[in-house]
């Protein structure tokens, strides 16, 4: 997440692991020889903000061990208000930038992450929120081996989500992980009203249950829960509405919601967004616009000024650019393994309806969430999922009537072309 992070930790910090195991150990004190059986000095995995090393605790439990860069949180400062500064001289120098909100949102997200303290509580806040879900993991976190800049978490094995070579040698099937790694997103968005803020592929392994077989036979490990945003219960139950709106083509609830999301003018270009569609679309549920819809969303955009996308960008809700960005990042997996286009959209359907009947946000099961609640998001799904595919039927129905009528009309017409030049040949001859 934090692009501007990774360029001072490279600039500022070309330390020895010797001297980064010394910071570990003068954050744990004697903890490390009581508790730890080895430490592996040398780092498993690197990145802007701490190293990760592999350790094992007397006990034999493998370990990974986050510990933070020294000097991070001091430097951080003097960047932010760097940042800051250069932000309102782009201001001052073009009118039309106006992104000097996100300075603050950057701070924001990056204390947040530099607090490891903060990172387990989201680690196990999301851990009970998937507790009902099969083919979830979270590495459980040991508090008493934690502070503000060391982390110790249970080790995960596994591959990267998005290694498909290794997928298939493991006998998992790429789509299968694309169908599920969506899903659980999409319950993060719609019903947990918590979302993980940064799934990239370096946060994501896929782990082999040797225990299981079929198509389900793996996990998915979520790493690293440094940054999570909130959702206003007020923005999910309306982000929920858009997507039921989204299938139902209902044009006047889109506009709504979306307005309600803080898209205000700019509202209809959100189903583009989202589906690949336009609002007015008369496309198939998953497919793209058609040529001539492309053409006038073309126009339509070319009018756009940099002040018009820094407007709309300004008035966007800030729970909306975190969606957005999980939303981006894991549909851009979910394409590499495979996916289709309206299997990923369905998902988010199906959690949509889903967040609509919960008594309240969390987890949605039949436990959590009541036998009323339950069975009432379910019926609602078979009656959406009916109507859309009457729709799609319809549709269908609709484009083999045109295919046919083209053809007899090509038909008739070359009939008709024969028949007056008959005559004519005749009379040449």
């Amino acid at each position: 997440m934090c692009y501007l992070v990774i360029r001072y930790v490279q600039a500022y910090f070309q330390i020895s692991l010797s001297v980064l195991f010394l910071e570990f150990k003068t954050r744990m004190g004697l903890v490390v020889d009581v508790r730890f059986a080895s430490f592996n000095e040398q780092p498993i995995a690197a990145a802007s903000l701490a190293q990760v090393h592999r350790a094992v605790l007397k006990d034999g439990q493998e370990v990974a061990v986050k510990v933070q860069y020294p000097g991070l949180q001091e430097q951080f400062s003097t960047d932010i208000a760097t940042m800051a500064v250069l932000s309102k001289a782009l201001a001052w120098l073009f009118p039309d930038y106006q992104f000097e909100w996100l300075v603050p949102e950057f701070e924001k997200g990056s204390l947040k992450e530099l607090d490891f303290i903060q990172e387990a509580d989201n680690a196990e806040r999301s851990a009970k929120s998937f507790a009902h879900k099969h083919g979830v993991r979270i590495p459980r976190i040991f508090r008493e081996l934690s502070t503000r800049r060391v982390l110790t978490m249970q080790f995960m094995e596994g591959c990267k989500v998005d290694d498909i070579s290794s997928l298939e040698k493991a006998g998992v099937d790429p789509k299968e992980v694309a169908a599920s790694l969506v899903d659980i997103f999409a319950e993060m968005i719609f019903c947990h009203g918590f979302v993980h803020g940064d799934p990239h592929p370096g946060n994501l392994l896929v782990y082999r249950d040797p225990s299981r077989s079929g198509k389900h036979n793996f996990d998915i490990v979520i790493l690293d829960h440094g940054l999570y945003r909130d959702l206003d219960e007020k923005f999910r139950e309306n982000f929920c509405r858009f997507w039921r709106a989204l299938v139902l083509l209902d044009e006047d609830e889109i506009l709504e919601t979306g307005r309600n999301l803080g898209a205000g003018q700019y509202a209809r270009y959100l189903p583009v967004i989202f589906t690949g569609r336009g609002i007015s679309s008369k496309a198939s549920f998953g497919q793209g616009m058609t040529p001539e819809e492309q053409k006038v969303m073309r126009e339509e955009v070319r009018r756009f000024t940099m002040g018009d996308v820094s407007e709309w960008l300004q008035g966007l809700d800030r729970e909306f650019l975190t969606v957005l960005r999980t939303d981006g990042l894991v549909r851009s997996i979910a394409n590499r393994l495979g996916a289709s286009r309206k299997e990923r959209l369905m998902a988010y359907v199906k959690n949509a309806v889903l967040g609509l009947s919960l008594q309240h946000p969390g987890e949605p099961s039949l436990y959590e969430q009541g036998l009323i609640a339950y069975t009432r998001a379910k019926l609602d799904y078979v009656h959406l999922r009916f109507r859309l595919e009457v729709y799609e039927l319809l549709f269908a129905a609709y484009k083999w009537y045109g295919a046919l009528y083209r053809q007899l009309a090509q038909l008739y017409d070359k009939l008709s072309l024969g028949r007056t030049k008959t005559p004519i040949s005749m009379i040449a001859s």
